[in-house]
């Protein structure tokens, strides 16, 4: 089967690919205590043609939509590669969600089949009854922590089903606009929405790699981000493929073992998103915390208030860029511009800062920012959601929803996402900077800040809080944190509560989800600190 010169979808280009380097490594899947799953080229292209022969005989044809419930393992690959090969659409789903949020995406996405991992086929087996669409169900057999011993026989096994001869679709679709993914938004802040992406869109992201990110022959990336979030494809798995140079991917990240995996792998540029600068950064400090092989750290949120200490200690260099599933980039390359900034280069958009009337901010002033393809409206495609995507858009241009400012040379500094803001005595606290005070304290291993209505009862203030995840919890002195805070922060600053957790609930993008920590936070409950002039106490509860 030979492929255009150009491919215009995944599948010819990974179809294309095979026929020329079929024994080309490109990905390798990486899990303690097992062997590396390795994949070529060659594979890539055999397992997702045997996957999509499959589907469209059990009747998963072109437009139709299946979801892919897993952590990050080939088959995950094989499934998007596969939905391009029939026209049809993937929808990745976060495999620790359950309940009503997962019923509800899987219903609103009208999946009709699912590829699903043992070990989360319990969240979804009661479930399936409410679900009268989804008539095929494949489930991974990994054996690993919390799989089921043995899946009920009237759900197919992936593994058989990807063993066996080669097999080939006879036509494979070939159109850039047909719909590949439907993408949901992290829901750090409320319910995701699903981005509809074509296949022109996800090849688009190989132009990050070879343009922005300057990826080299030689270079080995990784990421222990989810497949399942926009950065996983856009950065690591379409950089390697488009490039062909190898990716490191494992099940998930681990701040503990990433110098580890660099060392052992010869990985030279990995992907950090938000808080996992920060958590990676309040490890306890190592001598061989340089000794590593990384060259380049592509990040998203790196808080400027470690930026440097970070470089300088691991001697690695920094790229910091901004992007969003629904579109819009700006970047910064490394050693231009000032720390702290996202960068002012937007290849392919203009940019606008505008205040709540529309109308464009000085520099300095804080406003949205907003984006539109040069000479060009702003679209978007909410899956099911006209109307919101209408709103995305309006007047033509691309609201993100984040609050940033311009400094006189045009470079970009994030101050909050709407909604998110802490505001204290009429002043608006980064809570960066409250962060990294907390990250680097030795009794912390990982933290968010985020606030509440204020006891005061004033409109539209906030107290502070810090959720902390303590290294020993046995040997935690709130006392000594509130101490560190009065040595580094302001006084608007200081954290009202310290509310000590065993762990962050994370999204798959591995930012803290507030609105889970605010549902969960109890100002008298017994893991709840306060400081006063002489000591801390436990909250009273309010009258």
């Amino acid at each position: 089967m030979t492929t255009p010169s150009t491919p215009q979808t995944l599948g010819q280009l990974i179809q294309s690919k095979a026929e020329r380097f079929p024994d080309a490594v490109v990905l390798r899947f990486v899990q303690v205590g097992r062997p590396d799953e390795v994949v070529t080229y060659g594979t890539l292209a055999a397992k997702a043609h045997k996957l999509a022969v499959t589907l469209r005989h059990r009747g998963l044809t072109h437009g139709m939509t299946f979801a892919v419930m897993m952590r990050n393992h080939p088959e995950f690959v094989y499934a998007l590669v596969a939905a391009s090969l029939l026209g049809a659409i993937c929808v990745p789903i976060d495999p620790r969600a359950r309940g009503k949020e997962l019923c509800a995406q899987l219903a609103h996405a009208a999946c009709r089949g699912l590829l699903v991992a043992d070990y989360a086929l319990p969240q979804v087996q009661s479930m399936l009854s409410q679900l009268p669409n989804m008539r095929v169900v494949y489930v991974l057999h990994t054996g690993e922590e919390g799989a089921l011993e043995k899946a009920e026989d009237r759900w197919d096994c992936l593994n058989i089903c990807l063993e066996g001869p080669e097999v080939h679709l006879a036509h494979i679709a070939g159109e850039a606009n047909q719909a590949l993914e439907i993408m949901y938004t992290s829901g750090t802040t409320g319910p995701p929405r699903g981005v509809l992406l074509d296949n022109q869109r996800v090849l688009g992201f190989r132009a990050l790699g070879k343009l922005i990110f300057g990826y080299r022959p030689d270079d080995r990336l990784y990421t222990g981000l989810s497949l399942a979030h926009g950065n996983a494809q856009a950065v690591t798995l379409m950089g390697a493929l488009g490039q062909g140079i190898e990716a490191i991917f494992t099940r998930r990240f681990t701040k503990q073992h990433l110098w580890d995996i660099t060392r052992a792998y010869g990985v030279t540029v990995f992907s950090l998103l938000g808080g996992m600068a920060t958590a990676i950064y309040s490890e306890p400090v190592r001598p061989d915390d340089s000794d590593n092989p990384v060259r380049l750290v592509t990040s998203a949120g790196m808080p400027s208030t470690i930026w440097v200490a970070f470089e300088q200690r691991f001697q690695v260099r920094i790229l910091e860029w901004y992007g969003a599933v629904e579109g819009g980039f700006v970047y910064k390359p490394v050693s231009e511009g000032p720390i702290g900034s996202f960068g002012r280069l937007s290849p392919g958009y203009d940019v606008r800062v505008v205040n709540a009337d529309g109308q464009d901010c000085p520099s300095g002033t804080v406003g949205e920012l907003l984006f539109r393809p040069m000479g060009a409206s702003a679209t978007v495609d909410y899956w099911c959601n006209p109307e919101a995507s209408a709103h995305k858009t309006r007047a033509g241009w691309l609201h993100s929803a984040d609050m940033v400012h311009r400094d006189t040379e045009g470079y970009l500094f994030f101050h909050y996402r709407q909604g998110e803001a802490i505001r204290r005595n009429g002043e608006f606290i980064n809570p960066d900077e409250i962060t990294s005070v907390l990250a680097e304290h030795p009794a912390v291993t990982d933290v968010c800040v985020y606030g509440v209505p204020a006891r005061s009862g004033a409109p539209g203030e906030q107290d502070i809080v810090a959720a902390v995840v303590p290294t020993d919890r046995t040997q935690f002195d709130p006392a000594s944190i509130f101490a560190a805070c009065r040595q580094a922060l302001s006084a608007n600053a200081m954290p009202a509560y310290l509310h000590v957790v065993p762990a962050l609930p994370k999204t798959l993008s591995e930012k803290p989800q507030k609105h889970l920590l605010l549902e969960r936070f109890d100002p008298s409950g017994p893991d709840v600190f306060m400081p006063s002039p002489s000591h801390t106490t436990r909250v009273a509860p309010s009258p």
